[in-house]
């Protein structure tokens, strides 16, 4: 399976951990990952293990990225 399929298959199960905004592709290091989109990073040490986004979705690595409160603008 692409990287897109992954990200197709994961995504909702992803955006229902705390404090995630969105998920979509992008590039680290050169190699394309599954970024999932937080409001604010959280330790690892204060969440429940379900509640940790996964180093790896189906051998692509996921890069968790602090994207602060995204509000609408009109």
């Amino acid at each position: 399976m692409g990287i897109e399929s992954i990200r197709t298959k994961y995504e909702e199960q992803l955006m229902r951990l705390p404090n995630v905004k969105g998920v979509g592709i992008g590039n680290k290091a050169g190699k394309a990952v599954i970024k999932v989109l937080v409001t604010h990073k959280v330790p690892e040490a204060l969440l429940r293990p379900a509640e940790v986004v996964p180093k790896t979705l189906e051998g692509y690595d996921t890069d968790v990225e602090e994207i602060g409160n995204v509000m609408a603008q009109s």
